[in-house]
């Protein structure tokens, strides 16, 4: 199965299925803070299910680390394959979970359990489904072809919160509690089941199958790419760290933060309207990225994040619901850049004999320890300083910082060759 069409739905499904659960996780959070961390403070309840929700990013840069090297190893299509069914296992295995009241500290201890699982398996996920497809793309396309990873990101949590909305609409509160907020992690298992039996079907892409018959495939993929790519791997955890800290505060902390304020209906509706705004001008970023370079839309893309980032916070605790949403697409258009770049500039850095080990490191080092908590950081920042300036400051601080480090370091990568196996300077270029 080659046609470009199945090579896309079979590398979007699975990356759709770990922002379903993505979303399911962040819109819920109030919910599964009472039913798996109750007392008496509901502020402790919430950073204590946010606490978890940033523990499966901790456990990132391994399964980035393990599911890369497979990839360079076995294939890109290998490693994508066992990346789908642990997402989708460990999603659907939180939709069964017995809540705190029935089994105590052990409700907690599984859930942190099959948290780690979900950060082993995405991992891998974003940067093994964007080589996949930018290896099968025309070179003047990759950035196009790459941003749908991007789109589809931002549709999947689309889904995720309207299934939420959706349950919130025809459930009791006490019904959602009790039993309802299982039934959007259940919907794991099916899409898993569908991503793996396309995925298994797909060919090898060129660039893989062309490194095998030339026996060129790294025996140590991780330890070469940290012996030769020191500096590409430096510069792509900066390109990382800005993306997902701005994606998740996109994501999940501005809904939080209007929740918060008791309108979790309304800020689940902001929040996915912003996100379908997000999801369809990715590709144009893409687009644009073909056509002017990447570096310019990853600088400028971090740059705007670090002038948007008071305004925006400000706008989106209001408590208006139409200034939200202003706030949040107007920070959804800088950010569309920042996650299309993410999606092909770290895979062309790479050479491809250590593409997926060196872009999946990077990605889950930046997404992880540094991005995947920084909802619970500007969850603890609001409530310690009862500001939503203190949470912005965090934010812009980190774009402007990595927009500086960016603009004097990264190289432009849209015309270079991916099947290239030599390694690439990292000194900034002009296109």
């Amino acid at each position: 199965m080659r046609s470009p069409a199945t090579i896309v739905v079979a590398t979007l499904i699975g990356n759709f299925t770990e922002w379903f659960d993505f979303a399911v996780y962040g819109a819920l959070a109030v919910t599964l803070g009472r039913v798996f961390f109750p007392g008496g403070d509901a502020v402790a309840s919430l950073l204590a299910s946010l606490a978890v929700f940033g523990i499966a990013f901790v456990f990132r840069p391994l399964g980035g680390a393990l599911l890369g090297s497979f990839g360079d190893r076995r294939g890109r299509r290998a490693a994508l394959s066992v990346a789908v069914v642990g997402i989708s296992g460990a999603t659907t295995l939180i939709g069964v979970l017995p809540a705190y009241a029935a089994i105590g500290f052990w409700a907690p201890l599984l859930l942190v359990l099959l948290r780690c699982v979900q950060g082993l398996s995405a991992g891998g996920e974003w940067t093994g489904a964007s080589a996949f497809l930018a290896e099968y793309a025309p070179p003047g396309r990759r950035g196009f072809r790459a941003s749908l990873i991007s789109a589809s990101g931002g549709l999947a949590i689309v889904a995720g919160t309207g299934s939420v909305l959706l349950l919130q609409s025809l459930l009791t509160p006490a019904e959602m509690q009790s039993w309802g907020w299982r039934l959007p992690f259940l919907l794991a298992a099916p899409l898993g089941l569908i991503g793996l039996y396309l995925r298994l079907r797909l060919d090898e892409t060129p660039v893989y199958r062309q490194l095998r018959e030339r026996d060129q495939i790294a025996a140590t993929p991780v330890r070469t790419a940290l012996r030769t790519e020191r500096s590409t791997l430096v510069l792509a955890f900066a390109c990382a760290s800005v993306t997902g800290v701005g994606f998740y505060y996109l994501a999940t902390y501005f809904t939080t933060a209007m929740s918060a304020g008791g309108q979790q209906k309304a800020a689940l509706t902001v929040s996915s309207v912003a996100l379908l705004f997000y999801a369809a001008i990715c590709p144009l970023a893409g687009a644009l990225s073909d056509r002017i370079g990447r570096r310019r839309v990853y600088v400028g893309g971090a740059l705007a994040h670090a002038v948007l980032a008071v305004p925006v916070l400000l706008l989106v605790g209001s408590g208006q619901p139409g200034l939200a949403l202003l706030g949040m697409c107007l920070f959804a258009i800088p950010q569309a850049g920042l996650n299309v770049m993410s999606s092909i500039v770290l895979v062309e850095l790479f050479p491809a004999r250590t593409r997926s080990s060196g872009s999946a490191l990077a990605y889950s080092l930046g997404v992880g320890p540094i991005a995947g908590t920084a909802p619970l950081v500007a969850a603890a920042l609001a409530a310690v300083t009862r500001t939503p300036v203190a949470p912005a400051l965090y934010l812009a601080a980190i774009a402007l910082i990595v927009g500086l480090v960016l603009a004097w370091r990264l190289p432009e990568t849209a015309g270079r060759s991916l099947a290239e196996s030599a390694s690439h300077p990292t000194a900034a270029v002009t296109r």
